[in-house]
């Protein structure tokens, strides 16, 4: 497998290669600039799921839409 950009939340940098332990990483990133910017795209993705989830909320009788 060819090593990718991973982004470690602790150190606040971006490292080639799973060089630290996992909880600290987000990524794989395919470029040094994704794994910058994957703090933001957490939560991009946070969002939009929190956003999808409340479109898919039960009507107040309890019963599904679908």
């Amino acid at each position: 497998m060819a090593k990718k950009f991973w982004f470690n939340t602790k150190t606040k940098e971006v490292e080639f290669g799973r060089r630290s332990l996992s909880v600290y990483r987000i990524g794989p990133f395919e470029t040094k600039q994704e794994a910058l910017n994957a703090e933001q795209t957490v939560i991009d993705r946070g969002q939009k799921i929190l956003e999808e989830d409340q479109s898919n909320e039960f009507p107040e009788d309890g019963n599904s839409r679908d």
